[in-house]
């Protein structure tokens, strides 16, 4: 089985440590514990790097972004993906993809056939380790999170038709020195995706408890697919 898991454990009684090496434990020694090591605030043309740096004079700006650490696989975090998906990042034996904004992090069987090979281009499309989890049967596991972080619903943006695309910008470690780096690839869009989730029917889920927190499961490939009808039918 391979399982790619959101998780917000702030409130939840729940630690990352005991919770990464449970989830191994149900996955066994053929599983694959994935999870998403995003970065956005990487990117000038991200909604959080924008937030950041809202309200800030010309020069501020221009020291600001002379300041941002590159973004290097080994070393750089992904505080904004919570504790577990730290915890595993950091964990012997993670592999991690090497995407600017949307890397992925991996425990178990299929850790490096996952995550390898992730295209700029590509941040969560076919090529990506999205894709390759979808090809695999894989399953998401949502923990104290809603479906406004459901990363499979932008599966479907790649594959629904005229989707536009937009130029991306950030600063990478190549080599060791820091380079800016621009890219082009979908305008990634969640601003609805809690709807869809609204409307994905329950018959693919399946929900209880982790501790004092609630936890939905389903195939990644029923919520691309339903992602996919609902885009297509009501997404202007």
């Amino acid at each position: 089985m391979t399982l790619l898991v959101h998780a917000a454990l702030g409130g939840t009684g729940l630690d990352a440590r005991t919770l990464r090496d449970a989830l191994l434990g149900v996955l066994g020694e053929d599983g694959t514990l994935v999870v998403p090591a995003f970065t956005p605030e990487n990117s000038t043309t991200s909604a959080a790097h924008l937030r950041q740096t809202a309200g800030l004079t010309a020069d501020a700006r221009d020291r600001f972004l002379a300041a941002m650490p590159a973004f290097d696989p080994a070393r750089t975090p992904c505080p904004g993906m919570g504790r577990l998906a730290e915890c595993v990042r950091l964990s012997p034996g993670a592999v991690r993809s090497s995407h600017p904004q949307t890397s992925f992090a991996a425990l178990g069987a299929r850790a490096e056939e996952l995550v390898k090979d992730h295209p700029a281009d590509c941040h969560l499309g076919e090529e990506s380790p999205l894709g390759r989890l979808a090809a695999a049967g894989a399953e998401e596991l949502m923990i104290n999170v809603g479906f406004g972080v459901c990363t499979s619903f932008h599966l479907a943006e790649y594959r629904i038709p005229d989707i536009p695309t937009q130029l991306y910008r950030c600063v990478v470690s190549t080599g060791g020195r820091r380079e800016w780096f621009e890219y082009r690839d979908v305008e990634l869009d969640d601003s609805d995706f809690e709807l869809i989730g609204a409307d994905f029917p329950r018959g693919s889920l399946r929900e209880g408890k982790l501790g004092n927190a609630a936890a939905t499961a389903f195939p990644i490939k029923d919520a691309v697919e339903h992602a996919m009808k609902w885009m297509t039918e009501k997404r202007r």
